[in-house]
């Protein structure tokens, strides 16, 4: 039997590609709002897709900002994926609205700074020296982003204490991040392929 991995399910879509992708590495997958369940697993994934704002409602209402903060302080890994990542922050601006996230990682979620909006399709990265989640991970490959807004003050990251490998749209935006035992990827993994793979199968390699 594979690791234990708990898909959250706060209402945000995509769980079940999510839970697809993961479940290829070998890993035991449920997808579940249970939050003992979330607590107890080897590995939680907090996806999201759509708008910072619902995506914090969705987890205020089940409760869950307590048990993602507890286990990211146990040394537990929880892995971020698109506004999953997004919301690990101290907060994401949307429409000139700002919202209050989980504060598990320093700055704001802002818009990105390009001629075209959204980011939309394949894109390099620049892997962070070090990195457990791209190891050995070929030059030139490429993941699949679909988003506006990502976390853009990468110096801040970086005093932190973070590993940050970067994506460029125009203007360099953090496409990775760890922190011990937070991870978070601003793209989709479960859309990205043989790199995207690779990722989730570094993760749940991390979790044994």
């Amino acid at each position: 039997m594979g690791a234990n991995v708990v898909i959250l399910d706060y209402g945000s879509g995509n769980l079940r590609s999510a839970e697809r992708a993961v479940a290829r590495t070998g890993a035991d997958v449920t997808v579940t709002s249970d939050l003992e369940a979330a607590a107890a697993a080897d590995g939680l994934v907090v996806p999201g897709v759509g708008a910072y704002a619902a995506c914090m409602a969705g987890i205020d209402q089940l409760g869950a900002g307590p048990v993602i903060a507890d286990r990211v302080a146990a040394g537990k890994p929880v892995l971020g994926i698109c506004v999953g990542m997004q919301i690990l922050f101290d907060s994401g601006v949307e429409h000139g609205v700002e919202t209050k996230g989980l504060g598990l990682l320093p700055g704001s979620v802002t818009k990105l700074s390009a001629e075209r909006i959204p980011h939309m399709g394949w894109n390099t990265v620049s892997v962070a020296g070090g990195s457990r989640l791209l190891a050995d991970l070929a030059i030139g490959s490429r993941f699949y982003f679909v988003h506006s807004y990502a976390a853009q003050d990468l110096d801040l990251l970086v005093q932190a204490g973070a590993q940050v490998t970067s994506a460029s749209h125009d203007l360099p935006f953090a496409a990775v991040v760890e922190a011990g035992a937070l991870s978070a990827a601003q793209f989709h993994p479960e859309k990205s392929a043989d790199a995207g793979f690779a990722l989730l199968s570094n993760w749940v390699a991390g979790l044994e």
